[in-house]
């Protein structure tokens, strides 16, 4: 071979391998670049034109930085809180009874679709309280274990579900079949009334001589439920255990009550029963936080206990954080809110739940949001004393079987639909004067979800991993976006 070949060979083995390290170069940069990721986007406006309404995907484009004056709220996944339990509402008698036994198959079929699953409409409600026995929204007062009045039954002979086995349980069925992550919580509202001072299910004390006997009335109704297939994943001991009336069945139970009523027989109960269901204590308003903190201060006590369960009817949503910032390692559960006549206005109610119940409840250690009854009539029943005028999630109208979808439905659906049970709640810019109100959640599949609400018309940009989008929300409005891990190019 002439040396005019041998050095057009070799320069020709340059060139190849300078343009082989061009490839491997350009492969190497190009398997770390993140990929160009869409968002969903749905939308809620206080006029109504828009509920829930799957929008047009957004694009994130290279850069964090906001338009100039918008605001900018910035997501980070790593820097993780609190763990969802899930969303839902109370399969409260009157509500089984208007979805099992008003509607025609098919218009319950098409109801609880929309209640339970992701499909179409669906907003996936993942979480469902159980009221044990009666409440303020039952046909009529019943416990598990009723006696002839002076008659007492300590060893629970009588003791029977037959009651919720004729709509109740099979309409949880029905929403657990839909919805295999469903999990259920239960309350009671009273004990039997021989159990109680006065006797009756309406007002009076649990009395000290019957915390045990009590404690194997929860055991024995879990273990029937479970023998439906429904399992109690979480008891409070006592609805609003610092309210009682003559009006409907209630209960008071004090903080030293109930105290000794988790640390010598309902813990004890449950652990030597085998049940693995949790219990959350309190169950009651923001207003009386110190009531959960005497009952956490007690360490025999609080080695059985869960967590503490909020309401909203009194009080500063803010007062979460004071029980998480006490005792850590306790969850904080938010088990009941109603709308009702004293609220009108879709705009007000939209604004009032985002803000309080799903960003301020998230933002103050909140693992779950249920609200009241999931289901009532155009008159706010059956009502068996209490609330006049509260609100289903939707309204059941009993002579033609319609069914209206309220602001609730669409407030839980802001959450359910998208924020999966198991997901975490992630970092995101705090609220400033202004600037839109947030929360965002980390999914076990790695999807990432943050809920944003603006009092006024705003602009702001999502600002994630070095990529952002912008976006005009009107105001009054609340959008809900949702958006996949990346994807490496290869």
């Amino acid at each position: 071979m002439s040396r005019t070949r041998i050095f057009l060979f070799i320069s020709l083995l340059v060139v190849i391998s300078g343009a082989s390290e061009f490839i491997l170069m350009n492969q190497t940069t190009s398997a770390t670049t993140v990929a160009t990721t869409g968002s969903e986007v749905w939308l809620t406006l206080p006029d109504q034109s828009k509920k829930l309404s799957r929008e047009a995907d957004l694009t994130f484009t290279p850069g964090a930085e906001a338009p100039q004056g918008a605001y900018r709220i910035e997501i980070d996944e790593t820097v993780q809180y609190q763990r969802m339990e899930g969303f839902g509402a109370a399969m409260t008698d009157s509500s089984a009874w208007l979805l099992m036994r008003i509607l025609s198959d098919r218009q319950r079929e098409a109801v609880m679709r929309n209640l339970f699953t992701h499909e179409g409409d669906g907003i996936g409600l993942s979480y469902v309280r159980i009221p044990i026995g009666a409440s303020d929204f039952a046909l009529h007062d019943y416990s598990y274990d009723d006696m002839p009045r002076g008659e007492t039954d300590p060893d629970l002979e009588h003791f029977s579900i037959n009651y919720d086995e004729a709509y109740i349980i099979p309409a949880l069925q029905m929403a657990q079949e839909l919805n295999p992550q469903l999990r259920f919580m239960a309350s009671p509202w009273s004990a039997p009334g021989w159990m109680k001072s006065g006797g009756s299910l309406h007002g009076g004390t649990l009395l000290p001589e019957y915390y045990g006997a009590f404690s194997d009335y929860l055991v024995k109704f879990i273990q029937a439920y479970a023998e439906h297939g429904v399992t109690i994943d979480s008891l409070t001991p006592q609805n609003e255990p610092m309210f009682t009336t003559d009006g409907y069945p209630t209960m008071r139970i004090s903080s030293d009550a109930e105290t000794e009523l988790v640390r010598d027989h309902l813990g004890p109960a449950l652990r030597d029963a085998g049940l693995p269901t949790r219990i959350v204590v309190y169950d009651h308003n923001w207003d009386m936080y110190l009531y959960p903190m005497r009952v956490l201060g007690d360490p025999a006590a609080a080695a059985y206990i869960d967590g503490v369960a909020f309401h909203c009817y009194g009080g500063d949503v803010a007062n979460q954080s004071l029980i998480h910032d006490a005792y850590p390692d306790k969850n904080i559960w938010f088990t009941e809110c109603s709308g009702g006549g004293w609220a009108v206005g879709f705009a007000n109610n939209l604004s009032w739940n985002i803000r309080t119940l799903a960003i301020g409840n998230f933002r103050n250690w909140g693992n779950s949001m249920l609200l009241w009854n999931l289901a009532l009539d155009e008159n706010s029943g059956p009502k068996n004393g209490g609330c006049q005028n509260c609100r289903g999630v939707v309204t059941v109208d009993q002579s033609s079987g319609e069914v209206t979808y309220n602001e609730e439905f669409y407030i839980l659906g802001h959450l359910s639909k998208l924020v999966d049970p198991g997901a975490y709640r992630v970092e995101s810019t705090a609220y400033r004067e202004g600037q839109p109100e947030n929360v965002a959640f980390l999914n076990p599949d790695g999807s990432l979800v943050l809920v944003v609400h603006a009092t006024q018309n705003v602009t702001f940009a999502v600002a994630w991993q070095g990529q952002h989008f912008d976006y005009t929300l009107p105001a009054g409005g609340v959008v809900t976006f949702k958006w996949n891990a990346p994807v490496s190019q290869n």
